[in-house]
């Protein structure tokens, strides 16, 4: 809708003779009495043009003009703003776009002929997945989803920590545990993996292997073995959520180099060196960044020889420019907090455009379990494990409480909130509404002989009272709630507004009758009943939860 009204300001403005560069903005007031839109431009523009701001925005209003029986009127508010008053009519008549339009309601041609890669969950190989990875596993897909409503072509990646200490300790975890399995007696390090996952691999080597591997020196085929299965286990845990990765990209290959080549890694470093950003001193190679204004420089291979977590993103990040990619997406964790400006940084010094990485910090979660929180840790092995969650309040609650709160607010999941079947639970209520949709229009297929797909939405039209007008009002909302989102990277957005919608929903299904009313109000509340429910199984496939029609 605000495509709508922008054209016409901007022609008041040419009218005017007023050019500037500022942006004409178009709000909707939090009081509908105060218009369905409304404008600051003329306060914006005063001092530029050394006019009263009310007087500017009557000269505006003189010359904006729309299509008969769209605007109602137009009125002066406060110091300075122009609102925009809907005719009823105009409102309703829009909302036919939902039904003609159906599940491309919404979607847009704004990245058409653009790539995109969201890389998101890329969690260390080395246990189950939590809770905490879980939560920017489903910010990462709804934020794909939503870019593929804008229509960017989008691959889905799954960055795959496979080398670095880590999968060292990994390795010999498991060979600890498959000694004990053999009889020998070995002291398990406190800084190694307990979980009794690690127990469970060294079953699967014992069985096959039986005790031919006992004298083995190296950690190897433990490490490989514990990889493949965790990793599966990874994959089977994501799908029960629905997340699917397009391709996976294995950090090891940063680390080796091809004949007369070399590494990705030594690249970055070759590259930043020649730039003037890499230093050498305490037994450790530097990244510069003092030379920029920070206050120390920042290690990217530590005095062990080993990378620490800047060298190879930044070796990643140029294999992702390197793949053209029109905008890339990364979803990470509140520990990468510190990190990622220095990649950043290091591919701005590189040449790169930057402008082109957006990155989505989701904060930490806690799980409630009786009102008490659970600490979690892999490595100690009383993590809290997303399958068990899953489990627990099921597919949908999993990814929708995810994602509720603003991925900048640490998450506090209430299991027993995720559990309840009332309107208190988010996900409920909303898959409510649209199951209540579906038994409206079962009963009126059964009654009436109506159709959804029929003739008569044009009788939409005709609808005038407030909760109608509220609710086809907000059913226009949706495709700015999906530009939004994506701008944000925030799919809380569209969580926030189908709450709206199903509520209003609720409160027009209460005060409206429909299937009592006469013959063409009926038809039209039936098909604002259509159009509704077609916003919810749009905006829940973005959000990845299912759009049951009966519970």
């Amino acid at each position: 809708m605000q495509e709508f009204l922008l054209p016409a300001i901007q022609k008041a403005l040419l009218a005017a003779s007023i050019t500037t560069g500022k942006q004409v903005q178009i709000e909707k007031p939090a009081d509908r009495k105060n218009g369905d839109y409304s404008t600051n431009i003329a306060l914006m523009l005063s001092k530029e043009c050394r006019r009263n701001p009310r007087d500017l925005a009557t000269e505006l209003i003189g010359h904006i003009a729309f299509p008969e029986g769209t605007v109602e009127k137009m009125e002066i508010a406060g110091p300075g703003f122009i609102n925009f008053f809907l005719a009823p009519t105009f409102i309703m008549q829009s909302v036919e776009h939902v039904i003609l339009e159906g599940s491309g309601y919404g979607s847009s041609c704004a990245g058409k002929g653009k790539t995109a890669i969201v890389e998101y969950v890329s969690a260390n190989p080395t246990g189950p997945l939590t809770i905490g990875r879980g939560r920017g596993g489903v910010l990462g897909d709804c934020i794909a989803n939503l870019l593929a409503a804008q229509g960017y072509l989008v691959t889905r990646e799954y960055y795959f920590n496979d080398a670095g200490r880590q999968m060292q300790i990994l390795g010999e975890s498991v060979r600890y545990r498959y000694l004990e399995l053999c009889g020998r007696e070995v002291a398990f390090p406190e800084t190694h993996y307990q979980g009794d996952y690690i127990r469970d691999i060294a079953e699967v080597l014992f069985m096959e292997h039986a005790e031919s591997l006992a004298d083995i020196t190296t950690n190897t085929v433990f490490k490989d073995t514990a990889e493949a299965i965790i990793f599966n286990s990874i994959r089977r845990t994501l799908e029960r959520i629905d997340i699917r990765h397009d391709s996976f990209f294995n950090e090891h290959t940063l680390y080796t180099a091809a004949e007369h080549e070399t590494s990705a890694n030594q690249r970055v470093l070759d590259l930043l060196d020649e730039k003037g950003f890499i230093g050498r001193y305490d037994g450790a190679t530097w990244f510069l960044t003092t030379n920029l204004g920070q206050d120390k420089d920042k290690v990217l291979v530590k005095s062990t020889g080993e990378p620490s977590y800047r060298l190879p993103d930044i070796a990643y990040h140029l294999d992702k420019y390197r793949r053209g990619f029109d905008l890339i997406v990364n979803v990470f964790g509140a520990d990468h907090i510190d990190e990622y400006p220095d990649v950043i940084e290091a591919l701005r010094i590189l040449g790169h455009d930057t402008g082109r990485i957006r990155v989505a910090i989701n904060q930490f979660v806690t799980m409630t379990v009786n009102g008490e929180t659970v600490k979690m840790s892999t490595r100690k092995g009383n993590a809290d494990l997303l399958d068990e969650l899953i489990d627990d309040v099921g597919p949908d609650a999993t990814r929708l409480f995810f994602i509720m709160r603003s991925k900048d607010s640490h998450l506090n999941f209430d299991i027993e909130l995720a559990k309840k079947q009332s309107k208190d639970n988010p996900v409920f209520y909303l898959q409510y509404a649209h199951a209540r949709i579906c038994s409206l229009l079962r009963l009126a297929a059964e009654e009436i002989g109506f159709r959804p797909d029929g003739t008569g939405y044009h009788l939409m039209q005709t609808l005038s009272l407030e909760p109608e007008i509220q609710l086809g009002f907000a059913l226009l909302d949706y495709p700015e709630v999906i530009r939004s989102s994506v701008r944000m990277l925030e799919p809380q957005k569209m969580v926030e507004y189908l709450h709206t919608v199903a509520e209003l929903y609720h409160k027009f299904y209460q005060e409206c009758p429909i299937l009592k009313a006469e013959p063409e109000i009926r038809t039209a509340r039936l098909f604002l009943s259509v159009a509704t429910r077609q916003v919810l199984r749009n905006g829940f496939g973005i959000l990845g939860i299912s759009a049951p029609e009966s519970m």
